[in-house]
């Protein structure tokens, strides 16, 4: 069983989108994802509670409720043969808080918006990340994904160079699409829409699946993430 942790304290950073996406995606693959959701606003929950019986199976666990009539370990135990959780964490997620939900992550997922206070709180993050949660660059568990995008911007430009002074790999560039609305609205994922229609979002995803398949370890040459291009270039993720 995978644990894949969806973390940047800075709300609005798209964490919720990445989750359930990723869970809509390993349950169209005819896996057994559950998510996870952590933060009080609960729209992981309502985003499964929209999903149609015909639709791949998806199971979901109010992790921001307390339930005091059961011990923490039950609430939060998941169905047999649960193959991938997905923890949606909240936002303001105090760093002294990241050692506990970030331990037994197999992966985790920074998602970051191209502004200036993105960055800025992106670099915070990734900073508690290795020094408070302890963290490893080496350990191929961190990676950042670019969200909500438009390349040929000044903004991308920015913040493409940014990700790569950390020396985190870029997982993934995600664009700003409506696509992401619209799934959220309907409970799906852009895997499950109609292929003419979210062809381009659907392989923007490619390589983020593949190194949520990586081992642990360094990663392969020739999967590190290659340095942006000058201005006028699109970079890559």
């Amino acid at each position: 069983m995978q644990r894949i942790v969806v973390l940047n304290p800075k709300g609005g950073s798209g964490k919720t989108t990445i989750a359930v996406n990723l869970a809509s995606y390993l349950a169209s693959r005819q896996q057994l994802p559950v998510l996870m959701d952590y933060d009080p606003q609960g729209s992981a929950l309502r985003w499964v509670k929209k999903r149609q019986p015909v639709q791949p199976w998806v199971y979901a666990i109010a992790a921001f409720e307390n339930d005091g009539r059961t011990t923490r370990s039950f609430q939060l135990r998941v169905p047999e043969g649960t193959t991938h959780v997905i923890v949606d964490t909240p936002a303001a997620l105090d760093s002294r808080e990241m050692p506990e939900i970030t331990r037994t992550a197999d992966k985790i997922l920074v998602p970051v918006l191209p502004s200036d206070i993105d960055i800025h709180a992106c670099s915070r993050c990734i900073r508690d990340l290795l020094l408070v949660g302890k963290v490893r660059r080496e350990d191929n568990r961190l990676g950042v994904i670019a969200n909500r995008v438009r390349r040929n911007t000044l903004t991308f430009q920015s913040l493409i160079r940014f990700l790569h002074t950390l020396g985190i790999p870029v997982v993934a560039t995600i664009r700003d699409s409506q696509n992401y609305v619209r799934s959220a609205e309907l409970g799906l994922g852009v895997h499950e829409m109609k292929s003419y229609i979210a062809r381009e979002d659907v392989e923007q995803w490619e390589p983020l699946i593949a190194w949520l398949q990586e081992p642990a370890g360094p990663r392969p040459a020739a999967a590190a993430s290659p340095a942006p291009e000058g201005p006028g270039g699109q970079g890559s993720g």
